[in-house]
Parts: structure tokens; C-alpha cells; sequence
């Protein structure tokens, strides 16, 4: 099977070095020089670039009708292929990927497959089976749940991450002092509930604590991001108890 990876980020870098951990020469190509004379001999085609970029990338891309054709996006729906790719389908690796921190193991990530009809699907599956044995088939409405779900679980989490940095920054404490809080946090929730494992000073109503943080808090968005979250938690813990 020939394969062509469109795209050279985080995704598409993460996902060559997959393959050829199984053998399998996969080469990128940038997704926006060359496109209109693209090797037209390939299997399949996996485009792994922004979701803005998306559809116009594809549209520079005219190959047989034979060819199978994939993005990688959370977000973006099958109809985004157009009419001229029959073939079409989703592989979304759910991880966060970097191309300075490649994922040592892919066959532990979790890939969600879609397909435009059985024989789309089977071939994806297939594909997804070459790097990991996790692969999980649903709609376009579940990916775009799950998409947002990570953006929660992972990008505003790194987001806290900074944040909790900045406020050691000047400091002598190191931010490494957080790695077996952060580690032991996410620890937690793989025995128990996110709501079984939340501690702090919002879940036990402790006001005068959380007052204190907000004098100790300077910029203004901290203050209302301390806030929203504290409340969010006493709001969730209240209804938990009513329930």
C-alpha cells in the first residue's frame, strides 16, 4: 500500500514516524508547494494540516477516483472532500502531538475512524491497525464532543500549567516542585471520578482561602478565571450533594 502524508506538523510527523516503527515508508509533503502534481499513483492520502487550511488543501489534490482520502481533523465533516473524492474518510488520533516530543508508543492512543460507507471504513480500520490496536468507529457529532472534551482535558489544563508557572516565576521556587502534584491529579482519576478527586479550597467552601488568592492575584484575568472555576466546582459539588 503507498501512502502520502499531506502536511508536515505536529500530526503528520508524529503519524510518519508511527508507520515506519511498523516498516512502512510514509513521506510527508508540504500541504502547500507541489499539490497540483502530487503523485497521482498512491493509495491513500492523509491530510494532517489545519482545519482552516483543509479545504483547500484538498482542493489541489487530483489523483485517480480510486484513491482513498483522509484528514485527521476533530472537528471537520466528510462532505469537506467534495464530490470529486468518493473515497473519504476520518482517522483522528486522539493525543496531543508535538513535533520536539515524539509519542514513543503509538499502539496506546486511542484513533477514531469514520468512513463513507463499509468498504471506507474497513480500509481505514485496516490503516489505524498497522500503528495501534485502540481504533474506535463514530459520527462526525461524537468526534466533534471528544474534540471538545480534549480541548478541556488537555489544552486548558496545559493553559493552568502556565499560568501556575508564572506565578512561581519570581520566586526560588522551581515550577518541577508541581510535577508529583500534576502527575499524582492525573493519577487519581484513573481509579475514581473527576469529581471523586477534586480537592482544594472551592470544594470544601473554604472563602476565607480563596479571598486570600484573589488579593494575591494581579492581573485581572487571573482573578476572574480564579473565580469562574472556584464557582464552577461549588457549583458542581452542591448539585452532587442535592442529588
Amino acid at each position: 500500500m503507498k501512502i502520502l502524508i499531506i502536511g508536515q506538523g505536529n500530526v503528520a510527523t508524529n503519524l510518519q514516524v508511527a508507520f515506519a516503527r511498523q516498516g512502512m515508508r510514509v513521506p510527508m509533503l508540504s500541504s502547500w508547494e507541489g499539490l497540483e502534481t502530487i503523485d497521482p499513483s498512491a493509495d491513500v492520502y492523509i491530510y494532517a494540516v489545519k482545519d482552516i487550511a483543509l479545504r483547500q488543501v484538498i482542493s489541489k489534490v487530483h489523483v485517480a477516483p480510486r484513491a482513498l482520502h483522509i484528514h485527521t481533523s476533530g472537528t471537520m465533516p466528510l462532505s469537506v472532500f467534495g464530490a470529486d473524492k468518493q473515497h473519504r474518510g476520518v482517522l483522528y488520533p486522539f493525543q496531543t502531538f508535538s513535533k520536539t516530543h515524539i509519542i514513543e508508543d503509538f499502539s496506546t492512543i486511542p484513533v477514531f475512524i469514520e468512513g463513507n460507507g463499509i468498504d471506507d471504513v474497513s480500509a481505514i480500520y485496516s490503516l489505524a491497525q498497522t500503528i495501534t490496536s485502540r481504533i474506535f468507529e463514530t459520527t462526525q457529532q461524537e468526534r466533534e464532543r471528544l474534540h471538545v472534551a480534549g480541548v478541556f482535558a488537555c489544552n486548558f489544563a496545559n493553559l493552568m500549567y502556565a499560568m501556575a508557572s508564572d506565578m512561581l516565576a519570581k520566586t526560588s521556587i522551581p515550577f518541577s516542585v508541581l510535577l508529583p502534584l500534576i502527575e499524582e491529579t492525573a493519577a487519581k482519576v484513573k481509579s475514581l471520578s473527576p469529581d471523586e478527586a477534586q480537592t482544594g479550597p472551592a470544594v470544601r467552601k473554604d472563602y476565607n482561602v480563596m479571598a486570600h488568592h484573589l488579593d494575591m492575584l494581579k492581573r485581572e484575568e487571573e482573578s476572574a478565571i480564579y473565580g469562574l472555576l472556584s464557582n464552577e466546582i461549588i457549583r458542581r459539588h452542591k448539585a452532587d450533594k442535592e442529588s
